[in-house]
């Protein structure tokens, strides 16, 4: 790694507003299940080369919804009115933030659209280390499109139209997708704009190159996003352990009780085919929970889980502790939770999920929330989507 990547600060800033025409607040319109804003959130928080995520905003609402998220990285800072106009242009606002931060010329700084969603946390880290080892000045995200181009004249601008290439042998030209762009402080300062010197360009696939602006872009944009949440989810290491809640993911969260006063769970047979199937993959398997009750070991018993750890307070620590005993990362695992205890894991295993019943801010900082909810068949869900069986 570049000596000066380690050394830098590295701040992603992104800019929004409320006062949007075309779309009346779309940065926190629905968007694949999830905020707008929050796919650019997630990707920048689980960035490893970024260190602090900038909200520019100029709207308690926009604040509240953002907070929810409880994205460690993510810092709110309410832009000055005269900045949040549409006539305001987007170096105003990161110069007033550069201002206000005291920021160092030194610190690389990575505008961040929030309109471009399909950006991946992937897309970034290969883009900082790129941006690094270039040595270029500044670096903006594109796309390579192989259209051909005419001016208002009626010429072609890249190529010559007698002799028509064939596509595949069309070197084509790279368009600006405006996911990012990443320069340093000091360059911003000087030249008031994103971009500067000599420029380095970071390739991503085609289908980011919408930006969602207009009605239109809405419904085509979900459809690129199951797209590429499938071309993201091939860059997820391979899972070597699943790990699940009990109370509330394979059950409904509801305690029963007998006339003779014993504890009563109910389970879901399809949950249980669904550790079969990790079993066929190889995958090993776990509940890790916080109540300590023979009703849970007869059931792992029955699943044949290889790993059951009851009455835990500290999931992430136990589930430290067994990946180091695997050989494994925390990024090999997989988990589902549904409450206050499962935050801290759920953040930082590779895949994270949740059913549909768990409460709002644990639904909004998982990858996957399952349409079942708890005891329901959510884990079963969960799996499949997954080994996208």
């Amino acid at each position: 790694m570049d000596s000066s990547l380690k050394k830098s600060n590295i701040v992603a800033f992104i800019p929004i507003r409320s006062g949007s025409k075309s779309i009346k607040d779309k940065n926190i319109k629905m968007f694949f299940g999830k905020p707008l804003i929050y796919w650019v959130l997630y990707a920048s928080q689980n960035s490893r080369k970024i260190n602090k995520v900038v909200v520019a905003l100029d709207s308690e609402i926009y604040e509240k919804l953002i907070s929810r998220f409880r994205f460690p990285k993510v810092e709110i800072y309410n832009r000055l009115h005269e900045n949040a106009t549409d006539m305001a242009s987007t170096e105003s606002v990161m110069l007033e933030y550069i201002d206000y931060a005291k920021l160092h010329p030194d610190d690389t700084f990575i505008l961040v659209q929030a309109t471009s969603p399909f950006t991946s946390n992937h897309d970034f880290d290969n883009a900082i280390t790129e941006y690094f080892k270039s040595g270029k000045d500044s670096m903006l995200s594109c796309v390579k499109t192989k259209r051909f181009f005419w001016d208002n004249n009626g010429t072609p601008l890249n190529y010559d139209y007698q002799n028509r290439p064939r596509r595949q042998n069309f070197e084509g030209l790279f368009l600006e997708n405006g996911a990012f762009y990443i320069n340093s402080v000091g360059n911003i300062l000087k030249y008031k704009n994103r971009l500067s010197g000599q420029i380095g360009i970071f390739e991503m696939p085609e289908c980011t190159s919408l930006e969602i602006d207009e009605p239109l872009d809405w419904q085509t944009g979900e459809m690129i996003m199951n797209r590429r949440i499938k071309e993201i989810k091939k860059e997820i290491p391979k899972i070597k352990l699943f790990l699940t809640d009990v109370d509330g993911v394979l059950t409904d969260g509801g305690m029963y009780y007998s006339e003779t006063g014993d504890e009563l769970k109910k389970f879901n047979t399809r949950d249980g085919v669904a550790f079969e199937l990790l079993r066929k993959k190889g995958i090993k398997t776990g509940f890790i929970t916080g109540e300590d009750t023979k009703i849970v070991a007869r059931r792992a018993e029955k699943l044949k889980i290889d790993y059951l750890f009851q009455g835990v307070k500290d999931k992430l620590a136990v589930t430290q502790i067994l990946a180091k005993q695997l050989a494994i990362s925390l990024d090999e695992i997989a988990y589902i939770g549904d409450d206050i205890n499962d935050i801290e894991l759920l953040k930082a295993v590779g895949i994270s999920a949740a059913p549909s019943s768990a409460p709002q801010y644990i639904k909004d900082i998982v990858h996957f929330v399952t349409e079942k909810r708890g005891g329901e068949g959510a884990f079963r869900e969960f799996v499949e989507w997954l080994l996208e069986i």
